[in-house]
């Protein structure tokens, strides 16, 4: 089973996105804001496969946690899907240089949000 850890600030999108994974087996780990992420990848060692995360929230946004993960020593590559309530193209394209490895906007479909991850984690639909 696959590990996913959820960093997203509104209530309502992330119980959304917290079925959806969980009904699909994934184990899902949530956080509401940016200090939460850092504290529980710290925590774990950065032990998840995949990273859902809000860009925009308080103490540190999607992108400072991109950064942060796409820094990692050794340089290990942990999937990152970023979510936003704003399709504006200066953003996907600023999470896409940053290392983002894949960007959708809210509200997400929950057939799209599954195909995108089990192509990330090389996983057969199923």
């Amino acid at each position: 089973m696959s590990k996913i850890l959820l960093i997203e600030d509104d209530e309502v999108m992330s119980t959304i996105v917290k079925r959806i994974l969980q009904k699909a087996a994934y184990q899902v780990d949530h956080v509401r804001n940016g200090k939460e992420a850092f504290e529980i990848l710290e925590k774990t060692g950065f032990g998840f496969d995949l990273i859902i995360t809000d860009i925009m929230m308080p103490y540190a946004n999607g992108f400072e946690i991109l950064s942060r993960v796409r820094n990692l020593p050794g340089g290990r590559k942990l999937p990152v899907i970023l979510l936003s309530n704003a399709g504006v193209d200066d953003m996907i394209n600023e999470g896409l240089k940053l290392g983002a490895d894949d960007f959708l906007k809210k509200p997400v479909l929950p057939a799209e949000l599954l195909m995108r991850i089990r192509r990330l984690l090389n996983e057969e639909a199923t």
